[in-house]
């Protein structure tokens, strides 16, 4: 029986061997198949290693501050992440005077150590599948309201249950699979999360949009922060100055040894979203209604932003991060679209959902659930109210002072004042001037209306462009300036008592209102529809799982915890071998011509420390070079930013921060040929702490080995 199994087995990891390097797997029920591959690539550490007991290396990676990964690497909870996941915290810091983006930040004590506000690292405790939980309870028999009042309920009372125990602890239920199973986490979060070290913007965000999603990369994109916990029990507290470095169960070991060509390499971290179970039709809605939408209308307001953002160096650290975050996918949305046409990615999902007809044809499976005719019928249905909605948001939704307070007023949300005297209740907006700058975001709001107006169907214009027709002859900036002069959202210090009268005559009240009136109708177009088409996305993943049983699946990406493995290695770039790392050589050369391209300009100090001779104990034993960056095949997406990577030994040899060009259809599509993770090695990071930070107790702690 031994030998039968063990010649399935091999059967099957040699009929999954060409998605070897595909996937983004759960670790608690990594599948057998997947770690033979993985042992047999070069992965040592055993299969328990990874996820069970205290050692387990899982234990090492945190989700940070809910958007990005990180890894701790020291015994006082010190944790590296990106650069650009630690940008927000590291531009709330910044002022004219201290400019941390600009010039970087070392504490050289704990005392130095900078608190942040609203953020966050996050341990993965457990994981479980409890679908068969949910469907005891009645989840395949009801409607779409009750499937998300049967999970909110359950997952309050795991999270009561768990905190009976430790009331550190709570419990999220995820969908897995689009909704065919659903996965209840329990994780630890700590609060106290300081900023430690960031080295200057020129080298933490080297290239800038000119080489986001590029290869070759030369930028040493992370920050360290350090995780703080209560002195009395070593666990989560809110922040405060009694507060101690945490001691964790597990750190990753930073390994100084390297990597060659074809060596194992994981990734282990939360990936965002992908969505490769999408539908041909999903994915034509995808890049017509919403990437092609995304792409523009950024690109209308990323001209004004960083027009704005060069004159003055206040308002660039005002805004370097929303642009950053704007821009990122706007570009993404860009490269997305040109990969999905120049692979065809829809006629070869629309191939492919032939042979799942003929499948259910044949089987029968899911007759009368999963209905192809029917799906792309809804998404014809939803396609013009989609495609207006995305322009909607991108427009107004997304770092919009004056919308954002009068969305808020509408909802009558944060109200003030006694709760038994309605007409003395109000709003106070609270004085964020310091975030935003008002000539930016007045030409802002003039430049979204104009382009909203130009890029949508006039039935769907909001009833104030009636006052901009005939009040104001279309002049949006006369609008802006009518709203900012007329309406009391922007005052400083005014109290906005919602309940009396003429609180709805104010202009920016109605402004609010008319815009959410627009949303409000575009929400009843597009929701029954939404909520038939996540039906019908689940049957067909139901149906693709089932007609390929013979191989392991993973699900898609929803920023729960994920491994992927894979090898480091390069690609063919316009027809040439891509090289797999780049060298100090190549970042100079980048630097010289900065007279060119503003996003290669970097401090003199940067030009000297990387035109050295000599970079040991740094330089590659193989090679003989300062190594900067690399690549890896391996499987990632938006939320992987931070994720340590991982050498056969669970050694951290790098931080991923990026993908190529040529991977940006990996969320709907991973092409094994031409999808790379761009990583910064971690010599190269510790290369920079040590000649640029001269942070020495950093690295005493670290221990690199």
């Amino acid at each position: 029986m031994l030998k039968k199994t063990i010649v399935l087995l091999t059967c099957v990891v040699a009929s999954f061997q060409a998605k070897a390097d595909e996937g983004m797997w759960t670790i608690y029920n990594l599948p057998p198949q997947v770690y033979e591959i993985m042992q047999n690539e070069g992965f040592t550490m055993s299969y328990n290693d990874l996820y069970y007991g205290e050692n387990a290396l899982k234990n090492a990676v945190v989700n940070f501050s809910g958007y990005c990964s990180g890894v701790v690497v020291s015994p006082n909870g010190l944790v590296f992440t990106n650069h650009h996941c630690g940008f927000e915290a590291i531009r709330s810091h910044s002022t004219v005077e201290h400019d941390y983006m600009l010039n970087g930040f070392y504490a050289k004590s704990y005392e130095e150590e900078l608190p942040n506000k609203d953020m966050f690292v996050s341990f993965m405790i457990d994981q479980a599948d409890i679908t068969d939980r949910l469907i005891a309870k009645g989840l395949e028999t009801k409607d779409y309201l009750f499937r998300e009042m049967l999970i909110d309920s359950l997952e309050r009372a795991m999270t009561d249950s768990v905190k009976r125990i430790d009331k550190s602890l709570h419990v999220s239920i995820d969908p897995f699979f689009e909704g065919n199973k659903y996965y209840a986490t329990t994780y630890q979060d700590f609060t106290d999360l300081r900023l430690v070290f960031t080295i200057p913007k020129s080298m933490g965000k080297f290239g800038g949009e000119t080489d986001n999603w590029m290869w070759p990369r030369q930028t040493c994109d992370f920050s360290v922060f350090r995780i703080y916990a209560d002195p009395k029990t070593n666990g989560p507290a809110a922040y405060s100055e009694d507060n101690v470095p945490y001691h964790p169960k597990r750190w990753a070991q930073v390994s100084m040894q390297g990597y060659k060509d074809g060596d194992f390499s994981m990734t282990i971290g939360y990936p965002g979203s992908t969505e490769r179970y999408l539908s041909s039709y999903g994915i034509q809605q995808m890049r017509d209604a919403e990437n092609a939408v995304r792409a523009q209308v950024r690109g209308v307001k990323q001209e004004v932003m960083i027009k704005h953002m060069r004159a003055s160096e206040a308002v660039r650290i005002k805004y370097d991060s929303k642009y950053a975050s704007s821009s990122n996918y706007w570009k993404n949305s860009i490269g997305m679209n040109k990969c999905i046409d120049s692979i065809g990615i829809i006629n070869q999902k629309a191939e492919f959902e032939k042979r799942i007809r003929q499948w259910q044809d044949t089987t029968g499976y899911l007759k009368g659930k999963l209905d192809f005719d029917k799906l792309q019928q809804l998404y014809a249905s939803n396609k013009e109210a989609t495609y207006t909605f995305t322009n909607l948001i991108e427009a107004f939704w997304r770092n919009n002072e004056f919308f954002s307070r009068a969305r808020a007023l509408n909802s009558k949300a944060e109200l003030q004042g006694p709760e038994d005297k309605p007409k003395k209740q109000y709003v106070l907006f609270p004085d964020n001037s310091d975030q935003w700058d008002e000539a930016l975001e007045r030409e802002a709001l003039a430049a979204m209306l104009e382009n909203y107006a130009k890029q949508v169907d006039g039935k769907y214009l909001p009833k104030f462009y009636n006052t901009i027709r005939n009040k104001f002859g279309n002049n949006y900036t006369k609008f802006v300036d009518y709203l900012w002069k007329k309406s009391a959202i922007m005052k400083k210090g005014k109290k906005l008592y919602v309940n009396k009268k003429g609180f709805d005559k104010d202009p920016g009240v109605r402004f609010g209102a008319d815009l959410m009136d627009i949303v409000y109708d575009l929400q009843e177009k597009i929701m029954p529809n939404e909520i038939e088409i996540a039906k019908q996305e689940r049957y067909l993943c139901d149906a693709v799982v089932r007609m390929e049983q013979d191989q392991p699946h993973y699900s898609d990406a929803n920023f729960t915890m994920r491994l992927s493995y894979g090898q480091v290695g390069e690609y063919l770039l316009n027809g040439h071998p891509s090289g797999y790392y780049t060298t100090a050589e190549s970042l100079v050369d980048k630097m010289k011509k900065a007279d060119q391209i503003i996003d290669y300009e970097a401090e003199p100090i940067m030009h000297e420390l990387l035109s050295a001779k000599d970079f040991s104990p740094y330089t590659d034993k193989t090679t003989g070079k300062m190594q900067l960056c690399f690549l890896t095949n391996n499987d990632i997406t938006g939320g992987n930013s931070g994720s340590p990577m991982f050498n056969g030994k669970g050694e951290l040899i790098g931080l991923a921060f990026d993908g190529n060009w040529d991977s940006l259809s990996s969320d709907i599509f991973f092409d094994k040929q031409l999808a790379r993770c761009i990583g910064v090695d971690i010599r190269f990071v510790l290369f920079m702490m040590d000649r640029w930070g001269h942070a020495d107790r950093l690295l005493k702690e670290i221990d690199a080995k």
